[in-house]
């Protein structure tokens, strides 16, 4: 999908660059394949606010995705590309031969009335999902499992993709979009392609209105609290701030984050740093 830059006719669309849907199915959502998204807010189910600069927005529509692909051998085409309000990509609404629908993340190159499948070993061509194993080297995936059977964890987002590079054993090695080289087992899916709506990130929001449209509230920033309230607060004028830090304390440049010794670090082949 491209994007548009709209004629400045006011201060706040002077430099706002829009998405344009043109490429986009003009149909309703799914009904069977929605539900209401109720926004929380950023509170807990006791009231208090749990995480700040988030509230209010337009009213949602949650799409239910499928992330599992675990219709084998069932070919199923697809019947319009919409748009996600909660997702940077768009979906795909598949009609499967035996009546069922369902909403998958659309990839890059998929168009209304193409025809994909999905199984153990079915052709590598865009949309269709397969099993690690079972995909040339070189591949060009996204929506990958980390746990057989639990459906597509990782490189979902806009015009995110990882490489499959080749197997070992019973895993393979895939390179994913940060530049971790990463083992994952055999059995599990991926999906063939990269994710679609890669100019996601040339968007231009414009104004701080439309923010709020997304949800997102003002945040006030550190150096301009007061000491109570930040570490990076006080001070007369721009005499402030110090080692940048988080609101708890925490540095915010350079600190590792990561645990030493986490579970998953037998898995990666190569950090995304290259330092290890």
């Amino acid at each position: 999908m491209s994007v548009k830059k709209i004629k400045p006719t006011t201060p706040s669309q002077r430099f706002r660059i829009a998405p344009d849907f043109s490429e986009l199915s003009k149909v309703k959502p799914e009904k069977s394949l929605t539900s209401f998204n109720k926004s929380k807010g950023g509170r807990n189910n006791l009231g208090r606010m749990t995480v700040r600069n988030v509230g209010g927005g337009h009213k949602q529509k949650l799409r239910i995705i499928d992330f599992k692909r675990n219709k084998f051998d069932i070919p199923a085409k697809v019947y319009s590309i919409e748009y996600d309000p909660i997702r940077t990509a768009h979906i795909a609404l598949l009609h499967y031969v035996d009546g069922e629908k369902a909403y998958i993340i659309a990839p890059d190159g998929l168009k209304v009335g193409s025809k994909i499948i999905s199984g153990e070993s079915v052709p590598p061509s865009v949309g269709n999902a397969l099993l690690l194993k079972n995909m040339p080297a070189g591949s060009t995936i996204h929506n990958i499992e980390l746990k057989p059977g639990k459906g597509g964890a990782i490189v979902r987002s806009a015009g995110a993709s990882a490489k499959f590079l080749g197997k070992d054993g019973k895993y393979v090695s895939v390179k994913l979009p940060s530049g971790e080289v990463r083992s994952i087992l055999g059995t599990c899916m991926a999906t063939i392609g990269s994710v679609s709506n890669s100019s996601h990130f040339n968007v231009v929001i414009g104004k701080a209105g439309r923010n709020r449209w997304l949800g997102k509230r003002p945040r006030v920033r550190g150096v301009a609290m007061n000491p109570v309230d930040h570490p990076m607060g006080g001070g007369e004028g721009k005499a402030s701030g110090g080692q940048p830090k988080s609101r708890t304390g925490v540095y915010s440049k350079g600190k590792k984050t990561r645990k030493k010794n986490k579970y998953s670090d037998k898995y990666i082949l190569k950090h995304r740093n290259s330092k290890k």
